[in-house]
């Protein structure tokens, strides 16, 4: 099967309203927002929802969150050493690494998408690969309004003097409503060294159109994040006329006339411009 025909750069504009589409750890779990109050969702995040989407498909994935293991592995190292194609090649310092990394790639699609480091304590083998599908952080278009609950627990967790009064107290934030861009490409050249194809690139595309498609949450109900439209440009070559930065700047997301506060994806006007030679797929869903 061959390789990646040509360089693919994408888009996908999403909406979140009433959820936290990614919280930040170092700030009591509320959303991530930049220093200028714009709502922001890690590359890690969104590569975690398109692995997902992967595995729902039937794909083989080599990071797996804990929830979702189905293979009895309870980590990357015991996934990587009961990969009988992996064993075959392991020979300690003498290891191929260009052979390893090559039989990774053909046995999961996250490493021949993203790419992988496979380098655990104790072993002589390290082996770095770098995927062709590479993810911007998403960014929303206007500064987002961050609403904070204080909720209660009506049970104890804990009996005896570990035990917590039922009214304890706790916190739930969420984003009233954010409109978000994320961008993306997919590099030819890295292609070829991942083995990574076409078909692998309308798995992603795939992947992307449904991306919250069973990521439901307490956090998240199913509902309050919606893939909007996708765009996915083909440049035809393998060394396209356009950067990736310029496509992307082509795409615009702008509030309607007269509307002071977005409240809903029908509040905006979402366009690209022309470029010539360059027409992108585009998928609508409002």
């Amino acid at each position: 099967m061959s390789t990646l025909s040509t360089k693919i750069d994408f888009a996908v504009v999403f909406t979140a309203a009433n959820a936290n589409p990614n919280g930040d750890p170092l700030n009591g779990n509320r959303p991530r927002e930049t220093f200028e109050g714009y709502g922001e969702i890690s590359d890690v995040c969104i590569k975690r929802k398109i692995r997902n989407r992967l595995q729902d498909m039937g794909e083989n994935i080599f990071v797996k969150s804990d929830e979702r293991c189905d293979d009895g592995f309870d980590s990357l190292r015991s996934r990587a050493e009961n990969c009988a194609a992996l064993r075959s090649i392991t020979n300690g310092k003498k290891t191929d690494r260009d052979e390893y990394a090559k039989a990774a790639c053909a046995e999961w699609i996250d490493v021949r998408s993203f790419g992988q480091v496979f380098a655990f304590k104790g072993s002589d083998v390290s082996v770095g690969v770098r995927g062709p599908v590479s993810i911007n952080q998403a960014i929303s278009v206007a500064p987002i309004d961050v609403v904070s609950l204080q909720i209660t627990k009506s049970v104890n967790s804990e009996s005896g003097k570990q035990s917590k009064s039922s009214d304890t107290m706790g916190m739930k934030h969420m984003v009233e409503f954010g409109m978000y861009i994320a961008k993306g490409s997919i590099n030819c050249q890295l292609a070829e060294k991942t083995g990574f194809t076409d078909e692998d690139a309308e798995k992603i595309k795939q992947a992307l159109i449904t991306l919250f498609e069973n990521d439901s949450s307490s956090a998240r109900p199913d509902g309050s994040m919606e893939v909007c439209r996708v765009y996915w440009w083909k440049h035809g070559c393998k060394t396209p006329k356009y950067s990736s930065a310029k496509v992307h700047r082509s795409l615009h997301v702008e509030p309607k006339e007269g509307v002071s506060k977005p409240l809903s994806a029908d509040d905006y006007n979402i366009y690209t411009d022309k470029l010539e030679g360059l027409e992108p797929e585009v998928y609508d869903m409002i």
